[in-house]
């Protein structure tokens, strides 16, 4: 019994020396292409040994070590860290530049002297803000003139246009619309690379504020909402564009039946014309018949005679 209590004190005496002071992760966020320090707080001395790894698989990316009484400096040039490492020969500090996208991921510091010390950095890279789009509802115009037109009762919705806030290719961010201070609808997606629509639904005469906004953790960006009147008549321009491409479109069509059926009449008559025989205009000539009348001596033939026939004249 006093030799397992002794081997226990002797592992937790040992775990102590090998990893020291385990600090909680230290969580950094970034925008993608700006530069990251993570700072040790520590100053190096000459029998340190500092190590930076990264990732689950603990990669080594960069490393002071003494050899030969000197302090040599390792940065891993391999790899998304190609001339983006930065080590402080002084602090063990790294510092990460034009960072990007594959980078997110857990950072481990450790600190070899007495005793083992370890640091972890959680960095998180966002990609930059797109930037907000906002336009007229096209399918809320024409959906609005098709109902203005069949029914007087939809008057009322003719004062009112529909608006959206857009973005492309967007991840872990929230858009939404203010009016004033007050959020009137939002949207979020998170690990995705799309794109988010956001309607508003206004008066074309409204005089409040209202302003579109995208932020994600780090950062956030506005867009204001000014001239609806004027947005709003963009919206009633290409409802009456959309009236007149219709009726056009009608009309050309209308226009391509009627040519099409003249053409199969027209067909139809000069077929049935060279089918019926036709008659020409020409001179008739009659033959004008003549009998002249012999006398014949002997009215008994004989088998020997001969026959001689009259001619016939025609004239």
């Amino acid at each position: 019994m006093i030799l397992n209590t002794a081997f226990i004190c002797l592992c937790i005496l040992t775990t102590n020396g090998v990893f020291g002071d385990a600090e909680e992760v230290k969580s950094v966020s970034v925008t993608e292409g700006d530069s990251v320090s993570l700072n040790t707080d520590v100053q190096v001395q000459k029998d340190d040994h500092i190590l930076w790894t990264f990732g689950p698989q603990n990669t080594r990316i960069a490393e002071i070590f003494r050899r030969d009484q000197i302090n040599i400096i390792f940065v891993s040039n391999d790899g998304s860290f190609r001339d983006r490492l930065q080590m402080d020969n002084q602090t063990g500090s790294l510092t990460i530049r034009n960072i990007i996208s594959e980078h997110t991921g857990l950072y481990e510091l450790t600190i070899i002297r007495s005793r083992k010390t370890l640091k972890r950095f959680n960095v998180t890279v966002y990609a930059p803000l797109p930037i907000l789009v906002i336009s007229v509802n096209s399918l809320n115009c024409s959906s609005s003139s098709s109902r203005s037109s069949s029914s007087s009762s939809s008057r009322s919705s003719e004062s009112r246009c529909s608006l959206v806030c857009s973005v492309l290719n967007v991840s872990d961010v929230t858009l939404s619309w203010y009016k004033g201070i007050s959020v009137l609808s939002s949207i979020s997606v998170c690990d995705l690379s799309i794109s988010l629509s956001l309607p508003l639904e206004v008066e074309y005469q409204d005089k409040n504020t209202y302003r579109c906004v995208i932020n994600n953790p780090i950062s956030n960006q506005t867009t204001h909402l000014d001239n609806i009147s004027e947005r709003c008549h963009t919206c009633e321009e290409q409802s009456h564009r959309s009236y007149l491409i219709s009726v056009v479109v009608g009309v050309l069509l209308s226009l391509a039946i009627i040519a099409v059926s003249g053409g199969i009449v027209i067909w139809y008559i000069k077929n049935r014309k060279s089918a019926t025989p036709s008659f020409e205009t020409e001179e008739i000539h009659y033959a004008t018949t003549t009998f002249c009348a012999r006398h014949l001596q002997n009215t008994k033939l004989n088998e020997d005679d001969e026959i001689v026939y009259s001619s016939v004249k025609m004239s």
